[in-house]
């Protein structure tokens, strides 16, 4: 068995590494959690719902220890506290419409004909979550699959080493069969393997585009279903009767919070030119006052990137906006951390779509602001982009709001708010942010299939 290690940002020690299974082993344990599978889709709906909201409640009992191992793994600051809030909404609201979402399509029910639509689990769903976000991203799949009558096998990030075993020690000590939801640690050829060889009826993958490529093209030929959420570009668009404190406060909170690591959060900002300098100005104001430094110290308010090639490639990113003209306001001798995984803020104007800076992803703490004249220019430059998940709009006519939401190439679009998700909403993207939909009774149809019963009745 060969290894895998996470390296923490902190301070670039090792700080948990695990074997990885050989194909021969990780099919063993996809054979044990198909040969479960079917006793558990078969026990009672509530019994599954409360099983795994049992689980989710024991992953809060070790809160505690979570925060404080997200810290060291992935840099996110303690003062936050984790993301048991998130992870708990999201598992409880899946819970509560699994009944409604579940439920039989009954086309008729007479002394002739019984015909009726079921849903039925997939079978065996191959979950691989990211390191961002690592319960909450996990958790949108997890639960619903498993209330479903799924079996899941779970497969983390390698940064992120110990949420797989966290989440199913919770989930079996709550009396989930341990055949049923599984962790593994595999290695993308493995990975790729077992997909190809048809071992998963669903496989639902969070991460890079790059990676979301690999998955489709392991299954390619297998009609396993992939769905897949990827990288975003996500715009915010501030028009002139917008809110400016708020706006600023929340744009540049989900540009910035998590250092910048977050699917949905903001990485570039259009500005009715009438406001730009207000906007700008309230921008600067904010990121001024953060904290760069270690997540243990609950005074920091922006830790590490997860690592230092992620800070790296948006220091490249943001050098190359700086050498083709962009202005970056952000002083570095407020930030004098900056080094290795330890990223200062910035926020750059001057920018224009000819930069890789609002081009491509870059996942970190940095922000391009541009003014705009008009809403159709707003919109030509948000929809200017290979990515597709979210786009906020700021202002209070809410019928200009939908007119312009309706003409954005994007999955979800917030007015007045960004940087959430919202469990009983779709959870989905396009273009290059890739295919699927989750939570929300749509989750649910994806994690099932429908199954035609026609009863004629003698």
């Amino acid at each position: 068995m060969t290894g895998i290690e996470c390296i923490s940002p902190i301070d670039g020690s090792v700080y948990a590494r695990r074997p990885t299974l050989d194909q021969a082993a990780a099919k063993a344990i996809v054979g044990q959690a198909r040969a479960a599978q079917g006793a558990w889709a078969a026990r009672p709906l509530s019994e599954r719902i409360a099983l795994v909201q049992a689980g989710v409640a024991a992953v809060g009992n070790m809160n505690d220890e979570i925060v404080l191992e997200l810290a060291h793994q992935m840099g996110r600051p303690v003062r936050y506290g984790g993301e048991f809030n998130g992870f708990s909404e999201r598992a409880n609201h899946m819970a509560a419409i699994a009944d409604t979402a579940l439920a039989p399509i009954v086309v008729e029910e007479s002394k002739h004909f019984s015909r009726q639509i079921k849903r039925v689990p997939q079978g065996v769903v191959l979950v691989v979550a990211p390191w961002n976000y690592p319960y909450m991203t996990a958790i949108n799949t997890v639960a619903p699959a498993l209330i479903a009558g799924n079996a899941v096998v779970l497969k983390h990030a390698t940064q992120t080493l110990l949420v797989g075993e966290r989440m199913t020690r919770a989930f079996v000590d709550a009396g989930v069969p341990a055949e049923v939801f599984q962790n593994v640690f595999l290695d993308h050829q493995t990975t790729s393997d077992l997909i190809a060889n048809k071992c998963f009826d669903l496989v639902n993958f969070t991460g890079s585009v790059a990676g979301g490529k690999a998955m489709e093209m392991a299954a390619a030929g297998t009609f396993t279903g992939v769905a897949t959420e990827l990288g975003g570009k996500d715009p915010g668009y501030v028009m002139a009767d917008a809110d400016l404190d708020a706006a600023a406060a929340s744009l540049i909170d989900g540009a910035m919070f998590n250092s910048g690591q977050c699917c949905c959060g903001i990485e570039r900002i259009y500005v009715a030119a009438d406001v730009y300098d207000a906007f700008v100005e309230r921008a600067v104001a904010i990121v001024n006052n953060y904290q760069l430094g270690n997540p243990l110290d609950p005074t920091t308010s922006l830790g590490p990137m997860a690592h230092v090639r992620f800070a790296d490639e948006v220091r490249s990113q943001t050098a190359e906006a700086i050498a083709a003209g962009a202005k970056a306001l952000i002083d570095p001798a407020l930030f004098p951390q900056d080094q290795g995984a330890y990223l200062m803020p910035q926020i750059l104007v001057n920018v224009d779509h000819s930069m890789r800076i609002m081009q491509e992803e870059s996942f970190g703490p940095v922000v391009g602001i541009m003014p705009v004249k008009d809403d159709a220019e707003a919109i030509a430059l948000m929809n200017d982009s290979q990515f597709g998940l979210t786009a906020s709009l700021w202002t209070h006519d809410y019928k200009r709001a939908e007119t312009i939401a309706d003409a954005l190439q994007t999955g979800t679009v917030f007015t007045n708010r960004c940087d959430y998700l919202d469990p009983a909403l779709c959870w989905t993207g396009c273009k290059d942010t890739g295919r699927g939909g989750g939570l929300s009774s749509i989750g649910y149809h994806n994690l099932t299939r429908p199954k035609s019963y026609h009863f004629k009745k003698t």
